[in-house]
């Protein structure tokens, strides 16, 4: 009998944990002869009655294993951390809002009782905000464009991983750590499962623009070189028009002597334009120098207040 651990990190999740609780169960009670399973829920200190209904679920399953934070350690972090927990032959990181289908638990399973160490969930189609949706999708085609790894389009960290990978996710030291990265940088042959993703069940996302902007930021930082190098090259390019439209006035201005009057406004249109520009990329350059921050500092991924039926 093999085990499976199911990880999924909640905040403010009441109306949704128990019926991914159920869907889950239903779909390994249909697998009692091949597989045990545990599923973990890791609660980033949630403010509803999320642990409530959590803690009622554990007292009547001992499947059901709870690890709520000591404080809310954000989106990227009490995942990761969560997964690191997991003791099945494989792990499966699974949202609490049913986006990621119980129901395609099988056909990851199939493809890791094949051979494949990894197997990720691949939207091709979404019901979310067809908006959102877009930018989605092109950050993903613009981080895969410019990354210096190999990237995986549409890939949001739903899948199931081999024990063994995840024993190199805990022996990589990264406070803050970019998992779709990690994930296609070192997941090997990967094997893929397509799906539509729902809407949330219930509920409103917890996904502001600042963690979406977070997230985005932190696949540039540890997969790309390309911002920074940006910087230097449109700077001198910025040089380049400036020398130009400069001999340009002055040619203009000696042929026209007395008539030709410059002006204030191009003055300071071009101020504007070059600060600007500088703004732009001192916050690129910020934004690798709190990366460096966060890595020398070295803190814990999570702190934990409790611990259920481990």
């Amino acid at each position: 009998m093999k085990k499976i651990s199911i990880v999924t990190p909640c905040y403010n999740e009441e109306p949704n944990v128990e019926e991914l609780y159920r869907q889950v169960r239903a779909q390994f009670d249909r697998l009692t002869d091949r597989y045990t399973y545990e599923h973990i829920f890791i609660d980033n200190a949630s403010t509803d009655k999320t642990v409530e209904v959590l803690k009622r679920l554990a007292a009547e399953d001992k499947n059901v294993k709870i690890i709520v934070n000591a404080m809310n350690f954000g989106h990227i972090r009490s995942p990761f951390y969560g997964l690191c927990q997991a003791t099945g032959d494989a792990a499966m990181l699974m949202v609490a809002d049913l986006q990621d289908p119980p129901e395609l638990i099988p056909q990851f399973l199939e493809q890791w009782e094949a051979g494949r160490r990894v197997v990720i969930g691949v939207k091709n189609q979404s019901k979310e905000n067809p908006i959102i949706y877009g930018l989605r999708t092109a950050f993903y085609k613009t981080i895969k464009a410019i990354s210096e790894t190999r990237q995986v389009e549409n890939f949001t960290g739903f899948g199931l991983y081999d024990q063994s990978f995840v024993q190199l996710l805990r022996s990589i030291d990264d406070p803050y750590p970019y998992m779709r990265g990690l994930v296609a940088e070192y997941g090997g042959d990967l094997g893929e499962v397509f799906y539509t993703q729902p809407r949330r069940m219930a509920g409103k996302t917890h996904n502001n623009f600042y963690t979406l902007y977070d997230m985005a930021m932190l696949g540039f930082v540890n997969h790309s070189k390309v911002p920074l190098r940006m910087a230097s090259f449109i700077g001198f390019v910025c040089g380049l028009v400036s020398l130009l439209v400069a001999f340009v006035y002055f040619v203009y201005k000696i042929f026209n002597w007395n008539t030709f009057d410059a002006g204030i406004a191009p003055l300071v249109i071009g101020l504007f334009f070059f600060g600007s520009i500088q703004l732009f990329f001192l916050g690129i350059v910020g934004e690798y120098v709190g990366s460096i921050l966060t890595q020398v500092r070295r803190r814990p991924l999570v702190i934990e207040k409790e611990r259920v039926n481990f």
